[in-house]
């Protein structure tokens, strides 16, 4: 199930504007479709604003204290940290093998005998 725009800014508690806004500055990540229309993940749109129960909309502005925002945040956090950590592996991983090619050049090079040096005048 994804949010519609109209559909994330009631479950914010948010106008669908400051949706947009956050969606523009690349705060939240969303797909547009081919009829223009946003698609946003739950767990993207909870992981900057928090959930507002409709009883709470209705009444004001008041947040929902339930622990589910903060546990879906955690997760968002921990999925993001763990990609970040493959890629630095990854990027590990590639300077070692380049570092290990410069090594064997460097190493060729030093047992490669010397070449005579002629003179630069020809008499």
């Amino acid at each position: 199930m994804s949010y519609t725009l109209g559909t994330a800014a009631k479950a914010a508690g948010k106008s669908k504007t400051t949706i947009q806004r956050a969606i523009s500055k690349g705060t939240i990540s969303a797909h547009k479709g081919k009829n223009g229309r946003y698609s946003i993940d739950p767990s993207e749109l909870h992981r900057v604003f928090p959930i507002v129960s409709t009883d709470t909309v209705a009444q004001g502005s008041q947040l929902d204290t339930s622990r589910l925002p903060d546990k879906l945040l955690l997760q968002v956090k921990v999925e993001a940290l763990e990609t970040m950590l493959e890629r630095e592996r990854e990027a590990l991983t590639e300077m070692r093998s380049d570092r290990d090619a410069w090594k064997q050049q460097a190493t060729a090079l030093l047992g490669a005998p010397e070449k005579k040096r002629g003179r630069w005048w020809p008499w």
